[in-house]
């Protein structure tokens, strides 16, 4: 059968989706991913699979712009006649879910990697949840779609608002780790100063500034450590950090910033501590990859975070936007070495037995599989 892996960015389909297309394919399947152009669609071409370019933009413009986002997609669906569809992330599953209802898409998959933006407090998202949610409720509810959360409380506040029903709402634990990729970290590099490294977008609901902060905090109490942060300025998004604020960090060097980075296996086993003080996420990859890794944990009490982080097993929760608490937790691990080593095995052992890929992988095919998309 032909399905569509569709997403408002190709970054998603390459570094979060291609193992599950691979996995489909294997099986029979015929993925093509829908997206618009960008630096990873090569990527996804070179794996053998065929690309549909989609205009569409990340950030909500104006309503007929966004109208004919939908239009053009669903004049792709029209045409190829996919089986199934696939969407990843809000705009894709809201615009792709209408696509889907206006052109008779017999399956319809939603993934939600957390709720993102439009689930924030801003003033901006709240409004929009008065124009979106309406429709969205319409479309989890059709016959045909079927809902992927990647925690157990996303899935709970949209079962109690009533956007999905409880039989069509599944729970799969993000995309997974590849354990075999990553191997214990060390924790110091040439100074022998431990490595805190975080890594995410550099957005503000990812906590980048309260790990600013805290690293402000550490270094002013005499801390002896490295702070690293690695990612990439996502202008796409809402929440960006503004540049001007990002070039000012860069020049105080309280903090050493590295950029994106495709070298994450070798990055991780440089690092002593893994930090990420996010204010909300599905499943954040990067605990997955530094649990795999062997690091404790440093995190915010969220959703997501809690799946992965096991308070006084692995690691430590703390409350979100307080850099003063992240600080301390921080302080705690850089000064025991005992305790960051007991909880790097578990923190290994956590990511072995929840969160390896191939698991992650095995659900998904479940489903594929109960719904007839593969034999």
């Amino acid at each position: 059968m032909k399905i569509a892996f569709t997403a408002h960015w190709d970054w998603v389909l390459y570094h979060f989706r291609l193992t599950l297309a691979e996995r489909l394919r294997a099986r029979g399947a015929d993925v093509q991913f829908i997206c618009p152009q960008g630096d990873y669609v090569h990527g996804l071409q070179e794996a053998g699979f065929r690309w549909l370019g989609w205009d569409v933009e990340r950030r909500i413009t104006n309503p007929l712009r966004e109208m004919a986002a939908v239009v053009r997609l669903a004049r792709l669906y029209r045409r190829e006649r996919f089986a199934a569809v696939h969407h990843f992330t809000i705009k894709p599953v809201l615009y792709g879910s209408l696509a889907a209802s206006m052109t008779g898409v017999p399956t319809t998959i939603n993934t939600f990697s957390g709720l993102g933006f439009l689930f924030s407090a801003s003033r901006k998202a709240a409004a929009l949840r008065l124009l979106v949610l309406p429709v969205l409720r319409r479309m989890l509810h059709r016959g045909s779609a079927h809902t992927i959360f990647q925690n157990p409380d996303d899935r709970h506040s949209f079962v109690s608002s009533d956007l999905v029903a409880p039989s069509r709402a599944l729970l799969i634990p993000g995309s997974g780790v590849d354990t075999r990729r990553y191997s214990p970290a060390n924790g110091c590099v040439g100074d022998d100063a431990p490595v805190v490294l975080m890594a995410s977008r550099i957005l503000w609901d990812k906590g980048v500034g309260e790990f600013i902060e805290a690293a402000r905090l550490l270094r002013a109490h005499g801390v002896r450590a490295r702070f690293w942060l690695t990612g990439r300025v996502d202008d796409g998004n809402p929440a960006c950090v503004p540049l001007a604020t990002v070039e000012a960090w860069q020049k105080e060097a309280v903090v050493e910033m590295f950029g994106h980075r495709d070298d994450m296996p070798t990055l991780l086993r440089q690092a002593a501590v893994a930090v990420l003080p996010s204010y909300r996420e599905g499943v954040p990859r990067f605990l997955l990859e530094a649990a795999a890794t062997g690091l404790p944990l440093v995190a915010t009490d969220v959703e997501g975070c809690r799946m992965v982080v096991k308070p006084g097993r692995n690691g430590m929760l703390v409350p979100p936007k307080d850099p003063r608490a992240l600080a301390n937790a921080i302080e705690v691990l850089i000064g025991d070495s005992r305790l960051r080593a007991r909880m790097g095995q578990a923190s290994r052992q956590v990511a072995d037995e929840e969160f390896d890929e191939a698991h992650i992988l095995e659900m998904h095919e479940t489903l594929y599989r109960r719904l007839g998309i593969i034999a």
